[in-house]
């Protein structure tokens, strides 16, 4: 595989797979969710080996720092290989715990729960 002189940002997050397509990562760009040096980028601004980028992939504002370029989607395994990932463990945990189900769900029908349910439940409730 050839080593590329220059790599589109929208190109490079999706070859190393923070976006699921490059429509994705172009529209990030475009609404201000990448961030280099805390500056929003256009999709068609070149990427550099050692810069930092902060970008918002679902919940998770990841940050990663880059350590080649790549203008070619690879293997989850190899792509390790190409950026260092510096997000900090309390945004993955934060994320991880918006994502858990709710404790208490009501069958589909019942509506909202009264007045007493409410209570019942809050009594549960830690």
């Amino acid at each position: 595989m050839r080593i590329p002189d220059k790599v589109r940002i929208d190109k490079w997050l999706w070859a190393v797979r923070l976006y699921r397509s490059r429509s994705l990562a172009s529209a990030a760009c475009q609404a201000g969710h990448v961030k280099i040096g805390g500056h929003r980028v256009k999709p068609s601004r070149d990427v550099h080996p050692g810069e930092v980028i902060t970008a918002l992939t679902g919940r998770i504002n990841r940050t990663v720092k880059v350590l080649a370029l790549l203008d070619q989607r690879v293997g989850a395994q190899v792509v390790s290989q190409y950026f260092e990932d510096l997000t900090p463990p309390e945004e993955i945990a934060r994320a991880r715990e918006a994502a858990l189900p709710p404790v208490i769900q009501f069958p589909k029908g019942w509506g909202r729960p009264t007045k007493k349910q409410r209570r019942q439940i809050e009594g549960l409730l830690p």
